[in-house]
């Protein structure tokens, strides 16, 4: 149940965030609810990860497809040499996925560092 909660919670303050911040943003997202549930590192980086990637690949293809995939024929010419929109929603939400699984580890690592310094002083 924790791990579904902190799924949720990381798409909603990525998205949140994404509205006002740099595309990065999503990373911070995922720190700050990893540091502050305290999930296992494993598990926080799977949460930051998943929910991610469904969050930007949703909202990627939702976006491609109200404009009929016009601008993401020509950008997956132009940046994956192939005529390929839905690879390039994929590769979009990849990278969003890492970010956010990236910064979401960062953040359970960072909580047991400060959890295990308590504890030796």
């Amino acid at each position: 149940m924790k791990f579904l909660y902190t799924l949720f919670l990381i798409a909603i303050l990525g998205y949140a965030l994404g509205l006002y911040l740099p595309w990065w943003s999503i990373g911070v997202a995922g720190f700050i609810v990893a540091a502050w549930l305290f999930p296992r590192p494993q598990d926080a980086f799977l949460a930051g990860f998943i929910s991610v990637l469904a969050l930007w690949g949703g909202l990627t293809l939702g976006r491609s497809i109200a404009n009929d995939h016009i601008l993401a024929h020509r950008f997956s010419q132009m940046l994956l040499q192939r005529d390929s929109p839905l690879l390039l929603v994929g590769v979009t939400a990849l990278i969003g996925a890492l970010v956010a699984g990236l910064g979401a580890l960062s953040g359970s690592l960072f909580r047991n560092m400060i959890r295990k310094t308590e504890t030796v002083a």
